[in-house]
């Protein structure tokens, strides 16, 4: 799995959860399905998407990102699993989808019986139930393993660099809490997003079955089509390389603050500083030196409490 993860690159693994009991309940029907995730079950209530006929499962904005095209409601997971499967019987009409669930909240002891061996044990499965449904391109900050568990999904996936062709929406307003692209899904050439026709051609798309899995590395951006009329997914969220509580995110959001705004030279300058020090494009900044003489630009393993106590000292202006 860190081998995958370094590559930074999407991997489809069919069949690779084949073997799961949830695999084997939803081959035998929707129902011995739902009467096998009924024996995890626990009565504590969840957010569902509930959307009518005329979106056909598309969940999005309102016009003019004003707010949503559906209602949201809270259901008890096998309240929504009912609700999921009576749609599911009557194609073409209401839709509802219950997304990122996690399993030791929702369903305490799935996890035992459902496990991908590469992925750290400590990380407990999130569950997505649904009727047919898009949800719009967006990205993660956590590595992911994605699991068909009953009926299709399709994944759209485009590159971190395709981000300024993407036309993101607001970081601040969204639909479940990572920003969407606006352009893609569109079937055809949108003239509110002439760029978004350079990003089209980087799409790469997985048609995943039950049992089948994908690896969707953070930062990449996927839009997630679930096809059959009846959907249940298993994914797993973990950061891969993390060396302590602080997300590469956060760091964004403060550079944003302090450095966004300041005039194009000295953004240029910046930049410069973080190519040398974060990105390291040539090699370490310190390669020069021993390393007994590189200071906190030693081993981040044995220098991480040191840089992080200064910088929260910088924060609070000590």
């Amino acid at each position: 799995m860190a081998e995958i993860a370094e590559r930074c690159e999407p991997v489809v693994a069919r069949g690779v959860v084949a073997d799961w009991p949830a695999l084997d309940a939803a081959r035998d029907s929707p129902a011995a399905l739902r009467a096998y995730l009924a024996r995890f079950a626990s009565d504590i209530r969840a957010e569902a998407f509930v959307g009518d006929a005329a979106i056909a499962g598309r969940y999005s904005y309102g016009e003019r990102l004003e707010g949503y095209n559906f209602e949201r409601a809270e259901y008890r997971l096998l309240d929504a699993l009912d609700r999921v499967l009576e749609s599911a019987a009557t194609p073409g009409g209401a839709t509802v989808y219950m997304g990122s669930l996690d399993t030791d909240r929702y369903l305490p002891g799935f996890a035992a019986e459902n496990r991908v061996a590469a992925v750290p044990a400590a990380v407990a499965p999130r569950v997505w139930i649904g009727n047919v449904s898009t949800v719009a391109c967006h990205n993660d900050t956590y590595d992911n393993v994605a699991c068909v568990v009953a009926g299709r999904r399709r994944f759209t996936l485009y590159p971190p660099e395709a981000i300024g062709d993407l036309y993101v929406g607001p970081i601040d307003h969204t639909m479940a809490g990572r920003p969407v692209s606006l352009a893609a899904g569109s079937a055809e050439p949108d003239p509110r997003y002439p760029r978004f026709e350079a990003a089209r051609p980087l799409a790469r798309v997985a048609e995943l079955g039950p049992g089948d899995a994908i690896y969707v590395p953070k930062l990449w951006w996927h839009q997630v089509e679930a096809t059959a009329p009846f959907n249940i997914l298993a994914n797993y969220w973990w950061d891969a390389f993390s060396h302590g509580p602080d997300a590469p995110y956060t760091a964004m959001m403060l550079a944003m603050i302090a450095i966004a705004e300041r005039p194009a030279g000295e953004r240029a300058a910046w930049r410069a500083y973080f190519d040398h020090y974060v990105f390291r494009g040539e090699g370490h900044p310190l390669a020069h030196l021993d390393e007994q003489q590189r200071g906190i630009l030693g081993p981040l393993r044995a220098n991480y409490g040191r840089i992080r106590a200064m910088v929260m000292q910088m924060l609070r202006g000590g």
